[in-house]
């Protein structure tokens, strides 16, 4: 994989860490403005996620990586997005699997995970890159995840 920079983002933690992969998946977008995004068409997804925390765990990682991969990757990969109902919905356009709400997604099972840690580390950013040339940044508000 290419090296690339990311956007930074700013928070208060000591520790940010940054994690590299990518999951092939398919969608479709449920809506008449789509055009031909309401086709099923896929995409290799490049994601990264960024983490932060003050305080390490037992073995001496903010997280290890190998869990966030297997968070996203094992559940994305290889699939139909639309299909994954427990994160998507193709009639409510907040849950719709656009660029957009699969990045808030990744944000959301990361610190779903996270929050289990004790040292409690915070998802601050997931980059994800759907072609090329298109990308979206997500980072959640303070307290909203």
């Amino acid at each position: 994989m290419m090296q690339q920079i990311y956007p930074q983002v700013v928070h208060p933690y000591q520790f940010e860490l940054n994690k590299d992969f990518h999951f092939a998946a398919a969608h479709y977008v449920p809506a008449e403005a789509a055009g031909k995004c309401r086709q099923v068409h896929g995409h290799t997804y490049f994601v990264n996620i960024t983490v932060a925390g003050d305080d390490l765990d037992d073995t001496g990682f903010l997280v290890n990586f190998s869990l966030l991969k297997k968070l996203v990757h094992d559940r994305f990969d290889h699939t139909l997005l639309n299909d994954d109902s427990e994160q998507f919905d193709d009639t409510v356009p907040s849950r719709f699997p656009t660029t957009e709400v699969v990045a808030k997604t990744v944000a959301e099972l990361v610190q779903q995970q996270l929050d289990t840690q004790p040292n409690r580390p915070r998802c601050v950013q997931v980059f994800l890159r759907e072609t090329p040339t298109s990308y979206v940044v997500y980072r959640p508000k303070a307290g909203s995840l």
